[in-house]
C-alpha cells in the first residue's frame, strides 16, 4: 500500500487541509493520506496548540467520511520535539508492507534542507509537492531536479490557513464554511481560539 504522510499541527483541520489530501489520493499513485498530527514541530513555538488529544480528536472527525483519509498519533509516543527522518524511520519498522511518501507545500520544499537529515529522507522517499498561490515558478530551487520530489500540477490551490481561523474566531467571525460541520461544532461547544 502507498501511504501520502501528511503532516501537520492541524490547529485546527481545515477544508484546505481535506481537499489536499483527497487530490492527493484521487490524482496519484497513492492509495491513502494518512493525516500525522505533530505534539509539537521543531520549527514551531508550542505556545497557542491545542492539546493533542483535542487536535487528534479534531483530525478524527473532519476524516470520519473519507476511507482513504486517516488521522495518525504515531508522533504521541515518540520522544519530542520530534524530527520527520525519526518517525519515517519509525513507520518502516512498524509498517514494513507500506510504501511512505511525504506530501508538502511548495513553501517547506524551501526550507527543507533545513531538516534534520533532510538528504535521508530525499533518497528514501517520494515527496510529492502541492502549489502555492504565493510561490512563483521555483526554478531557482535546486531539489526540483531530484528524481524524488513529485510536483503535482494540477492539485488545487488552498490560501487558508489555521492562523487565519484561528484570528478570526478571535475576531467573532463566522468561519463556519472553512471547516468540517463536526469540527465546527466541536471547536464552538468548547470555545477554543476565543481568547
Amino acid at each position: 500500500m502507498k501511504v501520502g504522510l501528511y503532516f501537520g499541527t492541524f490547529n485546527p483541520i481545515h477544508i484546505g487541509h481535506l481537499v489536499i489530501a483527497n487530490h492527493m489520493v484521487q490524482y496519484t499513485d497513492l492509495d491513502e493520506v494518512w493525516m500525522v498530527v505533530t505534539p509539537h514541530s521543531p520549527l514551531k513555538k508550542k505556545k497557542g496548540l491545542l492539546e493533542d488529544f483535542h487536535r487528534i480528536h479534531m483530525v478524527n472527525l473532519a476524516t470520519a467520511d473519507y476511507d482513504y483519509i486517516k488521522p495518525s498519533d504515531i508522533e504521541f509516543n515518540l520522544p519530542q520535539p520530534n524530527y520527520t527522518v525519526n518517525t519515517m524511520a519509525h513507520l518502516h519498522e512498524r509498517y514494513p508492507k507500506h510504501e511512505f511518501s511525504l506530501l508538502m507545500g511548495q513553501d517547506n520544499l524551501d526550507s527543507l534542507p533545513k531538516w534534520k537529515n533532510y538528504e535521508i529522507l530525499l533518497e528514501r522517499y517520494a515527496i510529492y509537492v502541492y502549489p502555492r498561490i504565493f510561490m512563483d515558478k521555483q526554478e531557482d530551487n535546486p531539489l526540483l531536479s531530484h528524481p524524488n520530489i513529485h510536483l503535482v500540477d494540477n492539485a488545487p490551490i488552498m490560501e487558508i490557513s489555521a492562523t487565519f481561523i484561528r484570528d478570526s474566531i478571535k475576531e467573532g467571525k463566522n468561519i463556519m464554511p472553512l471547516l468540517d460541520k463536526e469540527v465546527w461544532k466541536y471547536i464552538d461547544h468548547n470555545l477554543f481560539y476565543k481568547k
